[in-house]
């Protein structure tokens, strides 16, 4: 079995910590080690001890929060990703961030703070933390009212919409933000998780809303942009005018990126769309052609671990472990992801991005998307 670098480079704080993991010590060196099926759970568990210590000592504050000045969408982030990585809903640090959490369950059933503009994003996050947390249906009625307040959101004929509109299907941050494709994965994904099926109509909405965010010409896109750059990636929104945060193309064009490819492949997926349609199909290929780690593709460090836990959750659906690049090499990706992302991981535990931009020089929010993306390399799971 092929093993993969973790790798240094001077641009990422120097020098890192690297796992002796056949002696099971630990030393400071700026060779790249290995990780292989025979060391990766011991690397993955090494890894995940270091973020929980860093939360637990220097993140955490008193009232169970993380980064709270951001509102409660980092405390659902940093929780479910400590969820998912084994701890118990019950375990102090957890049961201190839930009762956090659940201070922000509004009378109309959602989860957000008071006066917000993220009321989708917030409640998304939320739903996905509780339920992660619903071992003993604790929170079956609050995840049930947060059902219907999200499906209350969603840009429909709620809002005098019908298919045709570019807004249709999708959501957005709040009742009045125009949708966007970040938006509406959390929304599919949060919808998944309380267990809807692809015949649930806000589900099969939602994927008219994301079909359109693909650049690829079908009889379910055919928006302006479809034509312009039809590589079969995606791009951030086809609404109010159509936006890629990586650009134009020289012909008007709306450039496809990684995040959101992902991110639209996963969605389709959770609606039902199977492989051997030409949506996914092209979405894959895409990824082929694009396949990354060392970057968002399209976007270099911006977004970069938004991506790697979308990258993650995209292809634990497709149900691949190895994915063949266009060129013909294959990637073992769970290994290729634990070692970038150890590789990536500082001295106290913590993980933080080098470009801060949509707040990932944040600590805490960083460390709960690297161990949301790390629950998808776990090799126990």
């Amino acid at each position: 079995m092929r093993s993969y670098d973790v790798r240094t480079t001077a641009s990422r704080w120097g020098m890192v910590l690297v796992l002796a993991v056949l002696t099971g010590t630990h030393v400071w060196a700026s060779e790249p080690t290995k990780v292989t099926p025979e060391t990766a759970p011991l690397v993955y568990q090494e890894a995940v001890d270091r973020a929980i210590n860093y939360l637990t000592i220097k993140a955490q504050a008193p009232d169970g929060s993380y980064a709270a000045w951001a509102g409660p969408g980092v405390t659902a982030v940093v929780t479910t990703g400590i969820l998912r990585n084994g701890h118990s809903p019950d375990d102090p640090m957890v049961a201190k961030s839930l009762r956090y959490l659940e201070g922000f369950i509004q009378p109309d059933g959602g989860i957000y703070k008071p006066g917000t503009l993220y009321r989708n994003y917030e409640t998304c996050l939320a739903i996905l933390c509780f339920s992660e947390a619903n071992r003993d249906g604790r929170y079956d009625r609050v995840l049930e009212l947060a059902e219907g307040f999200l499906k209350r959101l969603q840009w429909d004929e709620g809002e005098g919409l019908d298919p045709t509109s570019e807004s249709y299907g999708g959501a957005g941050y709040g009742k009045h933000e125009r949708p966007d494709l970040s938006n509406t994965q959390f929304f599919v994904e949060a919808l998944k998780r309380l267990g809807n099926g692809p015949d649930d109509p806000a589900l099969q909405k939602a994927l008219v809303f994301v079909s359109r965010c693909q650049n690829l010409e079908t009889e379910h896109n055919t928006t302006r942009f479809a034509a312009k750059n039809p590589d079969g990636g995606f791009y951030y929104t086809c609404a109010a005018g159509g936006t890629s945060q990586a650009g134009q193309t020289p012909t008007g064009g709306l450039r496809s990126y990684g995040s959101m490819t992902y991110a639209g492949l996963k969605s389709m997926i959770y609606a039902g769309v199977g492989p051997d349609d030409p949506r996914v199909k092209a979405a894959y290929e895409w990824i082929r052609k694009f396949y990354d780690l060392d970057s968002n593709p399209g976007l270099g460090n911006d977004g970069l671990y938004y991506y790697y836990h979308t990258f993650a959750k995209a292809l634990d659906a497709l149900g691949i472990d190895v994915l063949e690049a266009a060129d013909g090499t294959q990637h073992h990706w769970r290994l290729e992801l634990l070692a970038e992302l150890v590789s990536r991981q500082r001295p106290d535990g913590s993980w933080v991005n080098e470009s801060p931009r949509w707040l990932e020089g944040e600590p805490a929010l960083v460390t709960g998307y690297a161990l949301l993306a790390l629950a998808y390399c776990r090799p126990t799971r």
